[in-house]
């Protein structure tokens, strides 16, 4: 079995897993009476049991185990094998983080000394262990692009590593927040998830990096299976265990890879709508005199929805621009510095558009 037959493998895993164990946690669930009430932020009409993300947090931990368990085997590992630890365990720190305030609930300060500590953890382990012996970069040649190996692999000044860490802290902790504010419809997240883990894998497979090319698997998977119980009724939200999985298996995975070689675009190319969705709508409410911080349905996703689209087609909706900022992110890696910057433009023309869509979109209410 090659690594990246490993990759597929954990992959399948996460998905029958995350598929099949809601069986089990849902009873669960209803036995502890964790139910999502609708407030001033949600978008439902009716209590829901939410929580069903710790199915998905068991799924995503039993693949990655496997893949780490096969990739670490033997003599012959692939480069950065450790890098798939790394990103396991933070991301199922976040969703136990998450957990935690969905069965007792935690104080503000006390969750955000958490997060950071845990963005610091993930940071300082990513920069520590990230392979040395291989990296990616594009050799242009008349114009066409590809990757190739470059011996020596990343290495980082006593000030770039500074500087990275301040950004991943900053960056990991607070894309765990924007996670938790953009799942407020049936299908976003779960969306988000699949999308984001596929965008890494193909990074990683184009790469050659197994390490990302199965931790985006067992992410995409690991949400896919999900997606079913959200997506019929009786239906089932992720909670916070889900949304902070999300947050931090994706801002991990990002932050790890861009260490690791990949370029910038690529690696936060899934992450494009959440941030921008959720930057522009404080930055909204905050010149409004309004708290940032107060439960809302400002989102542009829910003003979507609030038009008479049904969750599934808001939800969509973001999806698609969010594959588009993914697969602009992707095409970073067979351009040059010139053409990186055009498809940031034209990530930035998607974002615009989709911030517009509650005022482009005819109402249906």
């Amino acid at each position: 079995m090659t690594p990246f037959d490993v990759a597929g493998l954990a992959g399948a895993i996460a998905l029958l897993a995350s598929a099949l164990l809601p069986l089990a946690v849902r009873p669960l669930l209803v036995r502890l009476g964790i139910m999502d009430v609708p407030n001033e932020r949600s978008s439902h009409e009716r209590p829901v049991l939410r929580g069903l993300g710790l199915s998905v947090l068991i799924a995503i931990g039993i693949a990655g185990v496997t893949a780490v368990t096969l990739l670490s085997a033997g003599s012959d590992r692939p480069p950065g094998w450790i890098m798939l630890v790394i990103v396991l365990a933070g991301s199922i720190a976040a969703g136990l983080l998450g957990l935690a305030e969905d069965l007792r609930g935690l104080s503000v300060s006390v969750r955000s000394v958490l997060l950071l500590a845990l963005a610091f953890a993930a940071a300082f382990a990513s920069l520590h262990f990230a392979p040395r012996g291989v990296a990616y970069a594009p050799a242009l040649d008349g114009g066409s692009a590809s990757f190739a190996a470059v011996s020596g692999g990343v290495s980082f000044p006593l000030w770039a590593s500074l500087a990275l860490m301040i950004y991943a802290v900053l960056f990991i902790s607070s894309y765990i927040n924007v996670a938790n504010f953009m799942d407020g419809l049936n299908g976003i997240s779960g969306f988000h998830g699949v999308i984001a883990g596929l965008t890494f894998a193909a990074a990683g497979w184009m790469l050659g990096a197994v390490w990302l090319c199965a931790a985006g698997l067992v992410l995409a998977a690991g949400f896919a299976g999900f997606l079913p119980w959200n997506l019929t009724k009786p239906g089932a939200f992720l909670g916070d265990v889900g949304s902070y999985l999300l947050g931090g298996a994706v801002a991990i995975t990002s932050f790890a890879a861009l260490v690791a070689g990949v370029p910038l675009l690529a690696t936060i190319g899934p992450m494009v709508i959440y941030f921008g969705d959720v930057a522009v709508t404080l930055v909204k409410r905050v010149r409004a005199g309004r708290r940032w911080d107060e439960p809302h349905k400002e989102h542009a996703y829910q003003r979507i929805q609030q038009l008479g689209y049904t969750h599934v087609q808001a939800s969509g909706m973001a999806a698609a621009a969010t594959l588009a900022t993914s697969l602009l992110g992707l095409g970073s890696l067979f351009t040059g510095v010139a053409g990186s910057l055009a498809l940031f433009a034209a990530g930035l023309v998607v974002l615009v558009l989709y911030l517009l869509l509650p005022k482009l979109l005819p109402s249906r209410a």
